[in-house]
């Protein structure tokens, strides 16, 4: 009998305050090799915090996160090599130029040909043209392309995203998506990503997971969700689960 492949990310338990106030409670979560999942919440829900904290830049108070197999903090550094992440907004040297910039990057993870991957991420993208742009003369949503580029250009196991479409018109995000499902569908890469946009969720993610309060209140499927609920769409089952306190929303997996 097959055993079920080890999650690129395990995490059991994870407990966050500050100053009195929980942001995380005790959330688990599990994202297997090659899998969509979608953290969704309200702002304050302790969607970024949750990401922080997988990644490490978030000291936990309690719980254990397994990142490709490794719990303790020196070993999830070098597991971080494998991961890729960006969020909206993201601030790029004002007088590097695109390629120069990403280039870097590549260097940075062990890339064979930074030069090349960094073309070949921008291409995925359809912002080749922006390749010998400086920082300073790109708009907040070329920025943000250009953040996702980055992320993806080393072919990572784990594809973290949080709000990465939130500054782009709708055209410049659905080319992102498409850029991204074309990445993950060409490998093992697992995506995990925030967002408010429902329809993004519903395109990218194969899975949500919804916190309220800090708390998963829903774990399931994209294509059974709403169904389990009586909704007609995942952002009918999104309003209805907002609405409903921690303690007595309905829960699946939680």
């Amino acid at each position: 009998m097959t055993s079920a492949p080890q999650p690129v990310l395990y995490v059991h338990g994870l407990h966050k305050s500050y100053r009195g106030r929980t942001a995380v409670d005790r959330v688990d979560l599990s994202i297997a090799p090659g899998e969509r999942v979608a953290l969704i919440g309200p702002n304050g829900a302790g969607k970024t915090t949750t990401l922080m904290s997988c990644l490490g830049m978030i000291e936990p108070d309690a719980g254990t996160v397994e990142l490709l197999g490794s719990r303790t903090r020196r070993a999830r550094r070098a597991a971080l090599a494998r991961v890729g992440y960006t969020a909206g907004q993201l601030p790029l040297p004002p007088h590097l130029r695109v390629a120069e910039y990403l280039a870097l990057f590549g260097r940075l993870y062990g890339a064979a040909d930074p030069g090349e991957q960094a073309l070949a991420g921008l291409r995925r993208f359809g912002i080749e043209h922006l390749a010998r742009r400086m920082g300073a003369e790109l708009s907040s949503g070329q920025r943000t392309l250009v953040g996702i580029v980055k992320a993806t250009m080393h072919a990572p196991a784990l594809l973290v995203l949080d709000e990465p479409t939130s500054s782009l018109d709708p055209e410049v995000a659905r080319r992102a998506r498409r850029g991204l499902l074309e990445l993950c569908g060409a490998g093992d890469a697992a995506l995990l990503i925030t967002s408010h946009n429902m329809a993004e969720v519903e395109q990218l993610a194969q899975r949500a997971i919804f916190l309220l309060g800090g708390r998963v209140v829903l774990d399931g499927g994209i294509d059974e969700i709403a169904v389990q609920f009586g909704h007609r769409t995942l952002e009918d089952t999104y309003l209805y689960l907002s609405d409903s306190q921690p303690q007595s929303a309905p829960s699946r997996g939680a």
